[in-house]
């Protein structure tokens, strides 16, 4: 990856529609993905195997995943993606394992109150699970993502630690976590929080292990993500059209949207690989599945017209 170039990685089939009230149909979930190939994402989480009494809007996740990779294998969609799943547990990566998907991501928190009532289980308890399964996932040649959410405050317990962030960081990435995800889940973080716990973050760990997901509940999300890419980060998540949110954040906005994202990094000549066009294309088409106009406003007001060259 060159310095004027970042990675964004899709969430939108995942974090985002797991967090919307409607229920996407597995083979809508598989035309999305289709439609954000060929806008050009080239790193794309499909989804999670978590009990489907606890995220419905994830049932299906298998299919979805069996259904994308038929696409592949038929060449109806590019090969050179690199498709991703959220796994709980030993019994979900089981699960994950039978799709033949190369890579999964954990999620935990620093915050103790919303990693119980998020996850249902203590700090401790969710890197113990973690442990069981990274090690399956190494012996099984499986790339493991890690996400760590509510790093910049939390709607429970208020401020986060710095300092705890960074441990936690640290401890994923010496159980095995090729790439840590730093969250604000909750859209609470200013630039100047970013700046200064990606800089402590950065004595302790390789940036380029890092990664920065921004929600824009209070319409921080972009300068957000400049600030972490000024600070060296080059990998962001992001949601088409803003899809998403999270359950304990009143108002929650959702993901900071991909199109948006893009079109700021395209601006400043960083290239992401993404096609706004198409982006926008499946927002418009996307929103007509969701039966609702989505929270982007790059998709809403379209791109500028271009002036005289």
């Amino acid at each position: 990856m060159s310095k004027k170039s970042v990675q964004i990685v899709e969430v939108g089939l995942r974090d985002g529609l797991q967090n919307e009230k409607a229920t996407v149909s597995v083979p809508e979930r598989i035309e999305l993905a289709k439609r954000l190939a060929e806008a050009g994402s080239k790193r794309m989480e499909l989804g999670a195997f978590v009990r489907a009494d606890w995220v419905p809007q994830m049932a299906g996740s298998k299919e979805v995943i069996d259904g994308v990779f038929a696409l592949v294998r038929g060449k109806s969609m590019p090969s050179k993606i690199e498709f991703s799943a959220l796994v709980p547990n030993e019994r979900g990566l089981e699960m994950a394992l039978e799709t033949g998907i190369k890579e999964i991501a954990v999620f935990g928190a620093a915050s103790e109150t919303f990693s119980k009532k998020n996850i249902n289980c203590t700090i401790e308890e969710s890197f113990e699970k973690f442990a069981a399964v990274i090690k399956v996932a190494k012996k099984k040649k499986i790339k493991v993502r890690g996400y760590l959410s509510c790093c910049f405050g939390c709607p429970f317990e208020g401020d986060i630690d710095e300092k705890k962030v960074v441990e936690l960081t640290k401890r994923l990435i010496k159980m095995g976590c090729y790439e840590v995800s730093i969250g604000d889940t909750i859209g609470i973080a200013h630039p100047g929080q970013v700046k200064s716990l990606f800089a402590k973050l950065k004595r302790a760990v390789p940036v380029k292990k890092l990664a920065g997901h921004f929600h824009d509940t209070r319409g921080t999300a972009l300068v957000n993500i400049l600030t972490a890419y000024e600070m060296g980060v080059r990998v962001f998540d992001s949601s088409l059209g803003g899809l998403g949110g999270c359950p304990y954040a009143p108002g929650s906005a959702g993901n900071v949207a991909t199109e948006e994202v893009v079109f700021m990094f395209e601006g400043m000549g960083v290239s992401t690989g993404l096609d706004l066009e198409l982006l926008i294309e499946a927002n418009h088409w996307m929103s007509g599945v969701m039966k609702k106009e989505l929270t982007s406003r790059l998709s809403k007001a379209g791109l500028p017209v271009a002036g005289p060259v």
